[in-house]
């Protein structure tokens, strides 16, 4: 076991300095995210309460587990853009009757759940990343927005054809794309009096069968939930539609093919998280990726691969959460041709021995465009050739983040100026490892593989 040391002195006015800039951000964001939470604003928060009707995030609270975790997915998607931040929908990952599952809910009280572009591109993930990681998807609809070319349906479609269970639940009345959720999901629930679905073409899957004819909404055919609607159960109110999605979920009988972490105890880092902190504003030429590493592996252990190779790139191994982990990490987009070959031969051994590698970058470091596409093409080829699940973690702004990987599983930022999301979001340092090991433990809902080979390693 080699256990990582750490030199970052709580005293140092530079911890201190660098701990206050992050605490800065991270108060910028949370009011961003205050922002998101508060959806359309309280005039249309409180006339949906009262009607009594729950918000997107109180319908996730009643479908997961009781004090579960859920991990929410792109919070501030549609930041700065002429769209409400939050893009009108929520999506993240938590457990129903112990089933990991990727949760989608629109929220009514912005623009009625319309659907813009930045939701459609937030829902794609969500389900891109059920179908990569085997994960049952839970649709929990209700938008009145107009429709458009949004590409939601192909993305329902993959899961189906993948085998990925799919659930939705009707809220209320459903227009545009996302009338095709109840028709391309495996089992529809629809809440009874409220759940209307609005299609201006017949529905693909289980349109009108029973020549019921359609009401005029708007000028727009609906489909009555208890009539000729998609539906497979009724449900009395919103909590009893909730418990029957929980239930769906129970009668999957749905079971992890990736394997179990090697310690259901594992042992905590031996430093303080607080760390993070500090670590999150240094520059790139100041940021040390191990002292990152001692404050999220398991009991601090990092095996490191090569130490005495490739100087700007640190590679190894540990465990998080007790699932082994492989790292790649490097202070900056560049690197030498050592470094490429270095991570080449690690991603070969990575995927002989089937284990997900996180890649930890800073993104501030100014790139020699040149340089870059010559020493590292066998890396890029190599990452492109890597079939282990890939997490990404970026230091420093997002906007200039280089993937070595075509998709990621998961893509996380810690926060920097302007807040440029990653993929899924940006993330209190002190979160990394909660994130990650969520992360983790969701890959493995699917079955671990590794390429037979990535690429050339050796000179």
């Amino acid at each position: 076991m080699t256990v990582l040391d750490t030199a970052l002195d709580p005293r140092d006015p530079a911890y201190l300095e660098g701990r206050s800039t992050t605490l800065q951000r991270l108060s910028e964001l949370e009011a961003v995210l205050d922002e998101a939470r508060a959806g359309g604003g309280e005039k249309w928060v409180t006339r949906h309460h009262a009607r009594g009707k729950l918000l997107p995030r109180e319908r996730i609270e009643m479908l997961l587990d009781q004090d579960s975790p859920f991990l929410e997915l792109s919070p501030v998607a549609a930041r700065g853009s002429e769209f409400p931040v939050g893009a009108s929908v929520v999506t993240g990952i938590g457990v129903i009757e112990g089933v990991e599952c990727v949760v989608i809910a629109n929220d009514p009280t912005v623009d009625g759940g319309a659907v813009n572009p930045y939701t459609a591109r937030k829902i794609r993930r969500a389900a891109r990343i059920a179908t990569v990681n085997r994960l049952p998807l839970v649709d929990l609809v209700e938008s009145e927005g107009a429709a458009i070319s949004a590409g939601i349906a192909g993305e329902l479609s993959r899961l189906t054809a993948d085998r990925v269970p799919t659930i939705c639940v009707v809220f209320g009345i459903t227009t545009g794309d996302a009338a095709y959720l109840p028709a391309l999901s495996d089992y529809t629930i629809m809440v009874r009096g409220h759940a209307k679905v609005l299609t201006i073409h017949p529905q693909p899957i289980r349109g009108a069968a029973n020549g019921h004819p359609g009401v005029e909404v708007r000028g727009t055919p609906v489909v009555p939930a208890g009539l000729s609607g998609p539906a497979d159960q009724l449900a009395e109110d919103e909590r009893d539609g909730l418990r029957l999605a929980r239930q769906c979920v129970r009668r999957l009988n749905w079971r992890k093919q990736g394997p179990p972490p090697r310690d259901q105890r594992p042992v905590p880092p031996r430093f303080d998280v607080e760390g993070l902190l500090t670590l999150a504003a240094v520059d790139p030429a100041a940021f040390e990726p191990r002292e990152v590493l001692a404050r999220i592996l398991d009991d601090s252990d990092f095996d490191e691969f090569k130490p005495g190779q490739g100087g700007a790139l640190v590679a190894g191994w540990g465990e998080l959460h007790g699932y082994p982990l492989g790292v790649l990490a490097t202070p900056g987009p560049s690197g030498s041709a050592s470094d490429a070959q270095k991570a080449v031969h690690f991603l070969h051994l990575a995927n002989a021995t089937a284990t997900p590698v996180l890649f930890l970058q800073h993104a501030g470091a100014p790139r020699d465009e040149e340089a870059d596409a010559r020493t590292t093409a066998p890396l890029v080829h190599a990452v492109a050739k890597s079939a282990v699940p890939h997490l990404v973690l970026t230091v420093g702004n997002a906007e200039n983040r280089v993937d070595r990987t075509d998709e990621p599983r998961f893509t996380f930022s810690w926060p920097a100026p302007g807040h440029t999301p990653a993929d899924d979001g940006v993330i209190d340092p002190r979160d990394t490892r909660t994130v990650l090991g969520l992360c983790l433990s969701a890959v493995h809902s699917a079955a671990v593989e590794g390429a037979g080979h990535v690429g050339v390693f050796r000179p």
